[in-house]
């Protein structure tokens, strides 16, 4: 027992200490005061924050999922890579090991597959297969810009995967070959943005679109929301998750390629914080007692870091990017970075409190 709460808590600690590193990246670019400041911090932000906090948080639970040992390689490398290109050291060695770590996530998804010819595991391996192609990019010397649909397509089809496996009873018997086709035309899309980005981005842009707009109509939220505690609060961060994820979709089909500026911003903020960080703070409550079998109980505080995420974001990208207010947009950005640090600071106060002991989630639970 004390062997594997160890080698779960070290991935959760890298995970929590690149979050970290990303949010003091995040202040640095705001312009606002940061705890730590340097001058590489801010280039490395975008991939500290997908690979190293939520891929590895993801390649964690899927490792749990697999039940061995040797999975748990792979969200400790992608931890450690992600702290790596913030040290002296040369930074491909940091990018080597993302590169390493997302080639295990990969992997991992073999057995998975072996064991139960899953639809919904398959989606998220085809987007590991994206995170692996954004990693390699990475240290091949591209620039993030360009390759932010494949950051992007990492966490959709991660996200839309897990919630045909967490819902499928309620999306029916089609939602699987539905989600795998829809997968794969998002699939094509991004390559083709990186190929050819005057078509391609738009035409990402709609497949994202397409694949947002079935996982909204068919997912089991919009009659959850009409529940109450845990169920509504995870409803409501999944609708408001897939709205963001709407604008993020339409800003690509509206002007293409996003490299600098308001557009860019929108892209990677609607998509990176108002449908991924949404749909992180909805599935917590199952989640993380499948990961780290301890409970954690719902608590209506946890309405404050959702809604303060939400808010701050409209008031970033409407008022600061929209309407260029940029006393709005500092304000915004800063006020996401506040409900991140307080929403898993009350996660984790949940946890603890709560104590041990957490078995396999009920079907009811999973279904949520």
């Amino acid at each position: 027992m004390q062997c594997r709460t160890a080698v779960l808590r070290t991935p959760l600690l890298l995970a929590g200490l690149s979050m970290l590193a990303g949010l003091d990246a995040a202040l640095i670019l705001l312009g606002v005061a940061a705890p730590v400041t340097t001058d590489g911090l801010p280039e490395v932000h975008g991939m500290v924050m997908t690979l190293g906090f939520v891929g590895t948080l993801v390649c964690l639970e899927r490792a749990v999922a697999l039940a061995r040992s040797v999975g748990f390689l792979a969200p400790g490398l992608l931890g450690a890579g992600s702290l790596l290109v913030l040290t002296p050291l040369p930074l491909a060695v940091g990018r080597v090991a993302l590169v390493l770590g997302m080639v295990g996530m990969c992997a991992i998804y073999v057995p998975l597959w072996r064991r139960q010819r899953d639809h919904a595991v398959l989606v998220q391996a085809l987007g590991s297969v994206l995170g692996l192609g954004a990693a390699t990019m990475w240290l091949g010397g591209l620039e993030i810009a360009p390759m932010l649909p494949w950051l992007a397509g990492f966490l959709v089809l991660t996200i839309a995967g897990e919630r045909l496996e967490l819902a499928r009873l309620a999306m029916g018997p089609a939602a699987g070959p539905t989600l795998v086709l829809l997968s794969t035309a998002l699939l094509a899309a991004t390559v083709a943005s990186l190929l050819w980005p005057v078509a391609g981005c738009p035409l990402f842009g709609l497949a994202l679109a397409a694949l947002t707009g079935w996982l909204l109509r068919h997912d089991v939220a919009w009659r959850t929301i009409r529940a109450v505690d845990v169920t509504r609060f995870m409803a409501a961060g999944m609708l408001a998750g897939y709205f963001w994820l709407l604008v993020a979709a339409s800003t690509w089909v509206l002007h293409g390629q996003a490299l600098a500026g308001a557009a860019y911003d929108v892209v990677i903020h609607a998509t990176f914080l108002g449908f991924t960080i949404s749909m992180i703070m909805a599935h917590a409550p199952v989640i993380l007692p499948a990961v780290l079998r301890r409970s954690m109980p719902y608590h209506r505080t946890l309405w404050l870091p959702l809604v303060l995420l939400h808010g701050s974001l409209a008031l970033r990208l409407w008022l600061g990017d929209s309407l260029g207010a940029e006393t709005a947009w500092r304000v915004g950005g800063a006020l996401n970075v506040a409900a991140l640090l307080l929403f898993f600071g009350l996660a984790a106060s949940l946890v603890l409190v709560y104590g041990p002991r957490r078995g396999r989630l009920t079907v009811r639970e999973r279904a949520a």
